[in-house]
């Protein structure tokens, strides 16, 4: 069985949960433009896995929030999707025929869900904003759904 998600505290997941992840939707607060540090150095603790392919075509979506519209949404996005890209997994991003990507005024962007929570933290997430992470979710789910069943020739 799989731990139960805290109602506080620091979220994480084990080598083994993202080793048997179907798909994955990987998020990280904005700092100077990319993802935090606990992220970066979570990720370049696994080269067991990048090693043994465990995470080869497997779909995965990113998502961030910052506290300004310019705070390097786009750049944290990109810089998350790396090292899952060296991991051989398939990267699922927003599609403009999504209406609220080009609607939205605050977050909301091609290569992943955003937030611009305001330089306070304190505003809410919009309806576009909202309405582009139900989306990104939707597109992951199909993804994985569909890649499960692919034969790789593996």
């Amino acid at each position: 069985s799989k731990p139960a998600i805290p109602d506080e505290g620091d979220l994480y997941c084990t080598m083994d949960d993202l080793k048997g992840c179907t798909g994955l939707a990987l998020g990280s607060p904005t700092h100077f433009g990319n993802m935090a540090a606990p992220m970066k150095y979570f990720w370049d603790s696994t080269v067991t896995l990048w090693l043994a392919g465990n995470l080869q075509n497997k779909p995965a979506s990113v998502f961030t929030a910052t506290g300004s519209m310019h705070g390097g949404q786009e750049t944290t996005l990109l810089t998350m999707m790396l090292p899952l890209m060296h991991h051989g997994m398939m990267i699922v991003g927003l599609p403009y025929a999504e209406p609220a990507l080009g609607r939205t005024s605050r977050g909301g962007t091609p290569y992943g869900a955003s937030h611009v929570s305001g330089s306070a933290h304190d505003q809410p997430v919009s309806d576009d904003e909202r309405e582009l992470a139900v989306a990104l979710g939707r597109r992951l789910a199909i993804s994985a759904k569909a890649l499960a069943q692919a034969d790789f020739g593996r």
